[in-house]
């Protein structure tokens, strides 16, 4: 994987060239791989990771305080939160395709930690850190800009899509809705789910995901993306 995606391919994706390329290296490590390669444990992203999240927080309250004057801190503080969760950042980092540049350790490859929402959202926040300590506040908060804060609108949809689905078809449509799931596939510790939404017997939407409830975030989008089309958003 490494000699495939590499990190010159990384750079090329992301718009920055490190002058520290082993920044970038570190940011994409996990700890599987340097406990497996013998690398010592600081050399993994978790560092850089702690950084990072610093860093988006500050830039993201920074974006939603000047593009939302009247809304009160309560508010801000749970759009924020909804924009800088795990589920959202893990969107954002597969846009970027950022799980194939990940070091994994074989044991953890096995067990499909390349599409953990947990890891490549940590991945995402250990690029953010490295391209702060490389370049400084401005290449970071144009990465965060380019790759996070932008397209809001169907990302915010993303982010609550659930919520939103609900909302929209028992308050507004005041009709029922529910979610089937459609098959499981993979092995016990790897397994992918696939649902569908339905709004009374009419399919909506579908979603796959390592869990349920991923499965359901997809499927709620897809159906949400459909309403929109249809004028009912």
């Amino acid at each position: 994987m490494e000699n495939q995606y590499t990190m010159k391919m990384l750079e090329e994706r992301i718009g920055y060239r490190f002058t520290n390329q082993a920044l970038l290296r570190q940011a994409v490590t996990h700890s599987s791989f340097t406990n497996e390669q013998r690398i010592r444990r600081n050399r993994n992203y978790e560092r850089l990771e702690f950084l990072g999240d610093a860093v988006l927080e500050l830039v993201s309250s920074e974006f939603l305080f000047q593009r939302n004057e009247h809304m009160p801190e309560g508010e801000l503080t749970k759009m924020r939160a909804s924009m800088v969760c795990e589920p959202s950042l893990a969107f954002c980092a597969r846009d970027l395709d950022l799980g194939k540049f990940i070091l994994l350790g074989r044991g953890e490859e096995g067990t499909g930690g390349r599409a953990r929402d947990s890891i490549v959202s940590d991945v995402m926040e250990a690029v953010i850190g490295a391209i702060y300590l490389d370049g400084g506040m401005e290449p970071a908060k144009i990465f965060i800009n380019r790759f996070i804060l932008s397209d809001l609108e169907d990302k915010q949809l993303f982010y609550d899509s659930k919520s939103n689905l609900q909302e929209l078809i028992q308050g507004k449509l005041k009709k029922e809705f529910h979610y089937e799931l459609c098959s499981e596939s993979g092995p016990e510790h790897n397994k992918v789910f696939c649902v569908a939404v339905y709004m009374e017997e009419k399919l909506l939407g579908t979603g796959e995901g390592r869990t349920k409830k991923a499965a359901e975030q997809q499927a709620a989008y897809q159906a949400l993306l459909r309403l929109r089309g249809k004028g009912c958003i």
